[in-house]
């Protein structure tokens, strides 16, 4: 069994359910003192956060991830207990397997092989791990992000082990993220009998044609880089119960997920001036949950493209789709992020699952990036190659 696998299992096993850590990050933390690292837990509200550093020259590399998982689901539809850590045909099924507990294993691997090699390399290694990226993603990777900025640390690369390949591992990085705009909107009426319209205002007849509006509406083109701004209903909820009322009120729950050609204000005055003129009355609540960040070509997007092409043989797809990630959060502290991660097929499903080949080709990924990045280039045997 290999290092990288062994831990995933263990780390699997272990029922993380946001944002419960039960004990995954001091596995880790265990397995980097060894190797030199200094660990330093933090704790806030019922989060458990992990910051471990080992040196203190520039530049340092941050690996970054999370230890929490969704919900399991209903238990009768998997094939085996989410929990307990199952190989079937070359592939390792349980809650966690893809998002991301094989990430952090590869992670962690490749770090005690190359420290093991290399004890003496140049710049610092770190590890940025949470139990809150599942979750309200507040008292996570956020609150150590303050706590780094407030301390002068900087970041100067960080590879977050996200699963961000598409069909073979290593064959899509993340190179940004899209920003996140929620809104909670109460549109008012008033209620009556449904026989004596002209008695009552139904919220749902004057939400109708704004939400005709927002939904169909070309918010932008995008950029080269970034999909176009999207809007989403996520909900609706108006009505008594009973057929023959007219409600008093209707709740929605949006959310819009945008490009850097947009700004905040620019959409929620957007959103709020097409209510208006379709003279809708409402009360709206706006929540941010990430704002976008792209990495531009450079020294990181070019050395994680490199290590994924010498263990594969062909480069990578560099993208900015899918959600947001704890990179949201790093990003505004200097550093370069870029994400690579296993195949994201399964993750969040029933039966989660990854290939156990995947895990160790992601470790080897892992391991040519350190050497890429840490070491001198007169002592990697594959110069890293210019843009």
């Amino acid at each position: 069994m290999s290092r990288a696998l062994d831990l995933t299992r263990d780390l699997i096993a272990r029922r993380s359910v946001t944002p419960a850590d039960e004990g995954c990050q001091k596995l880790m933390a265990d397995r980097l003192i060894r190797v030199g690292f200094t660990v330093e837990p933090l704790f806030f509200g019922n989060v458990t956060n992990l910051w471990a550093r080992r040196g203190g020259a520039a530049p340092l590399l941050c690996f970054a991830g999370h230890t929490d998982v969704v919900p399991t689901g209903p238990l009768e539809q998997w094939q085996s207990d989410p929990f307990v850590p199952t190989i079937r045909d070359g592939v390792l099924y349980g809650r966690g397997a893809a998002d991301m507990k094989s990430g952090l294993a590869a992670m962690v691997a490749a770090t005690e092989e190359f420290i093991g090699a290399h004890p003496d390399h140049r710049g610092s290694l770190a590890f940025l791990i949470t139990s809150d990226e599942e979750g309200p993603s507040v008292d996570g990777t956020r609150r150590v992000a303050e706590v780094l900025s407030a301390r002068g640390e900087r970041i100067d690369w960080c590879v977050i082990g996200e699963p961000s390949s598409e069909t073979s591992v290593g064959d899509t990085i993340k190179v940004g993220r899209r920003g996140s705009l929620s809104g909670r909107l109460t549109v008012h009426g008033v209620q009556g009998h449904i026989a004596y319209p002209q008695l009552a205002e139904n919220p749902i007849h004057a939400l109708a044609p704004a939400l005709a509006e927002l939904v169909s509406r070309r918010w932008d083109e995008g950029t080269e880089h970034f999909q176009p701004t999207s809007f989403q209903v996520s909900n609706l909820n108006a009505g008594t119960g009973a057929p023959n009322v007219i409600p008093g009120e209707l709740k929605a729950r949006f959310n819009l997920r945008y490009s850097p050609v947009q700004t905040l204000e620019t959409l929620k005055r957007t959103v709020e001036e097409i209510l208006r003129r379709h003279r809708a009355r409402f009360t709206l609540e706006w929540y941010v949950s990430g704002e976008p960040f792209y990495t531009a070509p450079g020294v990181l997007s070019r050395a994680v493209s490199q290590a994924v092409a010498e263990v594969t043989g062909a480069l990578p797809k560099l993208s900015t789709g899918g959600g947001t990630s704890d990179g949201r959060f790093i990003a505004p502290l200097g550093a370069q992020v870029v994400e690579l991660g296993v195949v994201n097929d399964s993750i969040h499903k029933v039966n989660e699952n990854v290939r156990i080949a995947d895990i160790d080709a992601l470790q080897r990924m892992y391991g040519k990036l350190l050497q890429l990045l840490l070491l001198a280039p007169g002592n990697h045997p594959t110069k890293l190659r210019e843009a």
